[in-house]
């Protein structure tokens, strides 16, 4: 029969007029999925078995990490300071190492060493500058300092003549006002009669 040959989806086209439906496969068990061995497990051709003490520091997709590393400390030192320590310090251990590694390789007479005696240079080079412009700023600080005494000196002895002429406006102005506050008879030294004649008329009489 011609019939015969056709699929269970053609079936099923034919007779609903609709396109197939494709139902997804039974999920696989975790037990049975094949998990991908670590980076180091992997570059030594060993089993990674759930407890493997490097799995969690070098994951399948970083296996230059791991070829750095065993290229200048060794797998079975790796694997030995990872035990030596706690749990906690093991991802900082791992990441000094293989900046350690990288930096062997880039220079292997000095290695990280060249770099810090690099870095250490600059930092000389920049506490030097430091010391030289806060020497700079003491100086100039100490130049205005001097200048302003001078400033101050040079009005208090040769003041403005602006300035003079209003001291001695204020000056007499002051004395003037203490002048008026006096007593007729200290200013005069006598009393002056009105009544009595002057010396003068009996002359001209």
């Amino acid at each position: 029969m011609g019939g015969q040959g056709r699929s269970l989806f053609q079936v099923e086209t034919v007779a609903t007029g609709l396109p197939p439906v494709h139902y997804p496969s039974s999920p696989v068990p975790a037990a049975l999925m094949i998990t991908s061995p670590c980076a180091a497990c992997k570059i030594l051709r060993r089993k990674c078995s759930d407890k493997c003490i490097m799995a969690p520091y070098f994951p399948p997709t970083e296996p230059a990490k791991f070829t750095v590393i065993h290229r200048i400390f060794g797998a079975s030192n790796v694997t030995k300071y990872l035990k030596e320590l706690p749990e906690s310090h093991r991802a900082d251990a791992v990441s000094a190492m293989a900046y350690e590694a990288s930096a062997r390789i880039r220079d292997p007479v000095y290695g990280s060493a060249g770099f810090i005696c690099m870095l250490q240079k600059q930092v000389n080079e920049l506490q030097a500058e430091l010391a030289r412009a806060q020497a700079e700023i003491s100086s100039m600080r100490l130049q205005q300092a001097h200048l302003t005494d001078l400033i101050v000196y040079t009005d208090w002895r040769w003041p403005s003549p602006s300035s003079s002429a209003d001291r001695s406006i204020g000056s007499y102005m002051s004395q003037a006002a203490a002048y008026e506050t006096l007593p007729s008879s200290s200013c005069t030294g006598f009393k002056y009669n009105e009544d009595s004649s002057s010396p003068w008329e009996s002359l001209w009489a």
